[in-house]
């Protein structure tokens, strides 16, 4: 069998969306376009750990 090492880095995407969703949710009563900010905001975030992750790797 072969022992695949899979980039997990990518999932630092959906991780930090889910925390947007997260903190969305608890500003939707104040207002719904902060919530619509926190999820651009997460996935931003995750996209700029993947490429640091990515970018000491190899």
């Amino acid at each position: 069998m072969e022992d695949k090492k899979e980039d997990k880095s990518v999932w630092a995407i959906g991780g930090m969306t889910m925390v947007g969703v997260g903190v969305g949710l608890a500003f939707l009563q104040t207002s719904p376009l902060l919530m619509v900010a926190c999820i651009l905001s997460g996935i931003g975030l995750g996209l700029v750990i993947t490429a640091i992750i990515s970018s000491k790797k190899g």
